[in-house]
């Protein structure tokens, strides 16, 4: 089992090097991940784009109610 820390850390990083190049969809993400990096199983992956999934999910949430808040 993966510690999430792991997963966490790599995501970030990954998220960090290639700003713009992954969104909230999770297939997608995968896809772009596997563009960009090798890694050495299907389950870290999976966790790994699943975290980035959830990343930019927070993200983009964030940013829409900052926009609601000023627009008031």
């Amino acid at each position: 089992m993966l510690k999430m820390d792991r997963v966490r850390k790599i995501s970030e990083e990954i998220v960090q090097r290639f700003p713009g190049v992954f969104g909230s969809d999770y297939q997608a993400n995968k896809e772009q991940l596997a563009k960009i990096a090798v890694v050495p199983s299907k389950m870290l992956r999976n966790k790994i784009a699943g975290y980035i999934t959830k990343i930019n999910s927070k993200a983009a949430a964030n940013v829409e109610v900052e926009v609601a808040e000023t627009t008031e």
